[in-house]
């Protein structure tokens, strides 16, 4: 008799998730940061290759599908969140990802990514935010912040940037999270809890275009200053930030505000608790307000709540419509009322 670990089928490892594709990226995009740990997590998630499938619109980061070895679609520019709740109504057991940019996914396709949010379809969105349109060599985009000045708006942007987070939670998103392309370890850990989320995740990466916008997030990725200037969130615990990790933030009022631990008496049960499971929105979106030069910027998972997700709604409007007339017969239905036969 055949052994049955012998015939077991080996555990996936990030090879396994690598295509035959050449990766094409400027060299030291941080999409190679991304890309290297999606295909460093999948494999820790034990679901089948077969069950997963990207789904990118048009942008740099639409090249994701090509570099992964699963199933793919790129898809037109800003649709992908539409294609991706089709599949996920006719097959809701795939693991679909989302990749967009904050031009292929706010502008064009902004009206598409707030439905997906809204409906809570169960798929994971990753917008890759650089401030910029970099395939199409450096227009302003809908993040780039007023005055910007781009070969679109050479006398500087006229106009209000989205700020993405607040976007997704004010269409109530049921997971959001946000994390930068060059911490590695925070990006896998928000990837897996993405992955892990049921309904629409969204994740907003922050990352340089290292051609048309290369210092836009110095103040968060550089080592010597991004301590006291990022704010890293953690369920249950107390808003501690600094180099010295001796600043935090409280409420006053309605607003947060910058407190010194120990001065005036201020010590960590002064400070803002964060939870992230809180069914209002309102803890999630102050944060997702708060930016320097008044605030630091939070990283972390702003809000993850559970929620009916679409295909299950959905399903169960089936399952109730066959309980009370029966299984359709769409031959029937093409022959119903007034119908005629063409003759020779």
């Amino acid at each position: 008799m055949t052994d049955t670990a012998s015939r077991s089928t080996p555990p996936l490892t990030r090879k396994d998730f690598v295509s035959d594709q050449e990766v094409r990226w400027c060299p030291g995009c941080g999409d190679y940061a991304i890309l290297a740990q999606m295909q460093r997590v999948l494999p820790e998630l034990g679901i089948p290759r077969e069950k997963i499938v990207f789904i990118s619109g048009i942008g740099c980061s639409s090249r994701f599908p090509y570099y992964m070895n699963t199933y793919g679609v790129h898809s037109i520019h800003g649709r992908a969140p539409t294609l991706a709740t089709g599949l996920n109504v006719v097959n809701p057991d795939l693991q679909i990802w989302v990749i967009t940019g904050d031009g292929d996914g706010l502008s064009i396709g902004g009206n598409h990514l707030l439905h997906c949010l809204r409906r809570n379809v169960n798929l994971r969105v990753l917008l890759f935010n650089n401030r910029i349109y970099g395939l199409t060599k450096g227009q302003y985009s809908p993040t780039s912040l007023p005055g910007h000045k781009t070969k679109t708006s050479p006398l500087g942007s006229i106009e209000q940037s989205f700020n993405a987070i607040s976007v997704a939670l004010a269409a109530e998103g049921t997971f959001v999270a946000r994390t930068v392309d060059v911490y590695q370890k925070h990006l896998a850990e928000i990837l897996k809890r993405a992955a892990q989320h049921r309904g629409t995740a969204f994740v907003e990466i922050f990352q340089n275009c290292i051609v048309y916008n290369p210092n836009e997030w110095d103040l968060i990725t550089e080592p010597s200053v991004r301590d006291d200037h990022v704010l890293h969130l953690e369920h249950g615990k107390p808003m501690i930030f600094g180099r010295e990790r001796n600043k935090g933030i409280r409420l006053r009022g309605l607003h947060p505000e910058i407190v010194t631990l120990g001065e005036d008496g201020v010590t960590e049960a002064d400070l803002l608790v964060h939870d992230e499971r809180a069914e209002d929105p309102y803890l999630a979106l102050m944060l997702s307000r708060m930016w320097w030069p008044d605030y630091p910027v939070p990283v972390g998972v702003f809000r993850a709540i559970e929620r009916p997700t679409h295909d299950a709604l959905l399903q169960a409007q089936i399952d109730e419509a066959i309980a009370r007339s029966g299984e359709g017969d769409l031959a029937a239905l093409f022959a119903a009322g007034d119908t005629w036969t063409v003759g020779e």
